[in-house]
């Protein structure tokens, strides 16, 4: 009778294990597996002169993806793959340093008005991130007042605007990915231990100094989750580019989505979508890595 009791206990810890963890598998199974694994079959067919996938399968994708055409070797793609993992990380390093001032301004306000400050830092990002990026193409067009400012001190050409161009890419980037990276530093900063804040001071460190000693590897958390939920959606955003960058800062969302739309060649986009999702499983890996490395905390591990 124990070990029947024993077995049924075991198939109830089992059966409340599938309950819960159950959809969430099936989740990830259905819009991620699957889809990457269609992807992957994809990039080993040939493209045919509509853009579709036919057979025989070869290994012509990727070496499109290298670089290598009819016409030879071309630098092209591998331009666009720094370009996107240079606006990515900038964007990232900038939405750092707005999201800390912003933070502490919010975790040193009266406890009620908290709550009401945070939900403005994060309020733009419920709003389609479209919608978004078309005010930016208003605010950096030629007529609108940062343009003409840059063009009265000649950082730009009389009647050309911000926009389109890299700089209006990473202005767009970090506004619309700002919001993640507040919301976890500042659960990291609610944390905040300032008896180690208040020692620092005694013992006369100040500035930068205490803030690297006492503060930041408290919040280190924070900051680790944050790098990954701006950099890895930030690397292959297409909507930013596309609407702030034109032809001028492409980067690898659009190129891979003028494969499947304006330029068809389906077997190059899915080769182009299964190295991008390489160098994002290289990044978990790296963060994963990293967190070890500093001592980020479990709840910044994967």
């Amino acid at each position: 009778m124990v070990k029947t009791a024993v077995q049924g206990e075991a198939r109830a810890a089992s059966f409340r294990l599938w309950m819960t963890a159950g959809p969430g598998l099936f989740w990830i199974v259905l819009f991620l597996l699957i889809p990457s694994a269609i992807m992957l079959g994809l990039a080993f067919f040939t493209n045919s002169d509509f853009g579709s996938p036919v057979l025989p399968l070869t290994f012509g994708s990727f070496s499109e993806v290298v670089g290598y055409g009819i016409l030879g070797w071309s630098g092209a793609n591998a331009t666009i793959l720094l370009r996107s993992l240079l606006q990515a990380g900038t964007a990232t390093v900038m939405t750092i340093l707005f999201a800390y001032p912003l933070v502490f301004f919010i975790i040193t306000r009266p406890v009620n008005a908290r709550p009401i400050l945070l939900l403005f830092a994060v309020l733009p990002s419920w709003t389609n991130q479209v919608v978004r990026t078309y005010a930016w193409m208003q605010l950096l067009n030629p007529q609108a007042p940062l343009a003409r400012l840059a063009q009265d001190v000649g950082l730009i050409d009389p009647h050309l605007g911000l926009m389109p161009g890299n700089f209006a890419v990473l202005v767009g980037l970090t506004y619309n990915y700002l919001p993640y990276m507040v919301v976890p530093l500042y659960a990291a900063t609610e944390k905040l231990d300032w008896t180690l804040v208040e020692a620092g001071r005694d013992l006369y460190a100040k500035g930068p100094k205490l803030f690297f000693n006492t503060v930041f590897p408290q919040t280190l958390p924070g900051l680790l989750s944050g790098i990954i939920l701006v950099g890895i959606p930030a690397f292959g955003d297409y909507v930013v580019p596309e609407l702030l960058g034109g032809d001028r800062a492409t980067m690898m969302g659009s190129l891979i989505a003028a494969q499947f739309t304006f330029a068809p060649n389906w077997p190059y986009g899915a080769a182009l979508t299964i190295i991008m999702l390489v160098f994002t499983c290289l990044g978990l890996i790296s963060f994963r890595w990293l967190t070890q490395r500093l001592g980020g905390g479990e709840e910044a591990m994967l």
